[in-house]
């Protein structure tokens, strides 16, 4: 498999310009993460309560890493449905190889 082509792009956060780079089929995606990123910044900034650009930035982090880790399913129902996914393809294998006998 090929490497996918990087592209270098010039993007604004807080006002402040940063080169990143990426795989040229990730350039929207990452867009639009600089946006989201660029828009809880700035309302962190206007809040008032934050003052300082790491400060901000960390700030942002942690609620967007909170945001996040609270909609991810709970390690527990991952295993539940990973349980019930291998039990209902065990059930389908069943009912195929049935069918397969018909024929």
């Amino acid at each position: 498999m090929a490497n996918p082509r990087h592209i270098s792009l010039d993007v604004a956060i807080m006002g402040r310009e940063f080169r990143v780079s990426c795989p040229e089929s990730e350039r929207e995606g990452l867009l639009a993460a600089v946006a989201y990123l660029d828009r809880k910044m700035r309302e962190i900034r206007d809040s008032g309560k934050v003052i300082g650009l790491e400060r901000i930035a960390i700030m942002a982090a942690l609620n967007i890493t909170h945001d996040y880790l609270a909609a991810r399913p709970p390690a527990a129902d991952e295993a539940a449905a990973r349980d019930k996914l291998q039990e209902l393809t065990r059930l389908l294998d069943t009912a195929l190889a049935q069918q397969d006998n018909l024929f």
